[in-house]
C-alpha cells in the first residue's frame, strides 16, 4: 500500500513506538523523541546513534523547520507492507501528516551514514571516490569521522559528511528504501493505533 493521496494535502504513514509513548501522549499531549528514549533503545552504541541523528537533525531542519523543544525526529514507514510491526512493548501508530511536515529520505544512503561512509553521486562518483582514496594512502573512509582521529582528516571528514546530505534525494519512489521523518506526533494525527497480537 503506497502512502500519498494526491487527492489531498495529508499523507499515512506508520510508526513503532515504545508503549511508554501512550502515557506521554496523555500526559503531554505529544509524542517527541527524546536523548534518553535513544539512550534506552540503543543502549551501548546509543553514543554513535546520537552523534549521527544530531546531524541529520541539522540537515533535516533545513528541508522542514523543526518544532520548538523538539530534540530529534519520529522515524516512519511509507508503506503498511514495509512498515515495522508492534511488539509486546511497542505499538505501532497510524498517522495522517500534512506532506509539508514530512522529511522524505533514502534509508538505503542512511546505512552509508550509519557506517560511516561516503554516499556516491553516482557510479562514476563512486569509482573517482575509491580513486581519490587510494592516492591518499587511505585504506577506508572509516576512520575519518571517528572523534578520536577525526582532527588528521579535516578535509577527508569535510567531504564524506558534505556526501550524506544525499540521503534526502530520492533517485525513485520505492517504498521499500523511502522512510520519512516527523518531528512529533500530536493527537489529531493519529488515526489508528496497531497493537501486538498473540498468535
Amino acid at each position: 500500500m503506497i502512502n500519498s493521496n494526491n487527492l489531498t494535502n495529508k499523507v499515512t504513514l506508520w510508526t513503532r513506538q515504545n508503549k511508554k509513548s501512550l502515557d506521554e501522549l496523555k500526559d503531554n499531549g505529544v509524542i517527541r523523541i527524546s536523548r534518553k528514549n535513544l539512550e534506552e533503545k540503543y543502549d551501548i552504541i546509543s553514543d554513535h546513534v546520537i552523534y549521527l541523528y544530531k546531524w541529520f537533525v541539522d540537515a533535516a531542519k533545513e528541508i522542514v523547520p523543526i518544532v520548538k523543544g523538539v530534540e530529534f525526529p519520529i522515524w516512519c514507514s511509507v508503506s503498511e507492507e514495509y512498515m515495522l510491526r508492534p511488539t509486546i512493548d511497542e505499538v505501532v501508530y497510524v498517522l495522517e501528516v500534512d506532506k509539508s511536515d514530512i522529511i522524505y529520505f533514502d534509508g538505503m544512503k542512511w546505512d552509508y551514514v550509519l557506517n560511516h561512509h561516503y554516499i556516491p553521486k553516482d557510479e562514476k562518483d563512486a569509482i573517482e571516490y575509491d580513486n581519490y582514496i587510494e592516492r591518499k594512502g587511505f585504506k577506508n573512509s572509516y576512520s575519518f569521522i571517528d572523534e578520536k582521529t577525526a582532527h588528521f582528516y579535516h578535509e577527508e571528514r569535510k567531504k564524506v559528511m558534505d556526501s550524506w546530505k544525499r540521503i534526502f534525494e530520492i533517485d525513485e519512489w520505492d517504498i521499500f528504501k523511502i522512510q520519512a521523518n516527523i518531528w512529533e506526533i500530536r493527537p489529531e494525527m493519529i488515526k489508528d493505533i496497531l497493537y501486538y497480537e498473540k498468535k
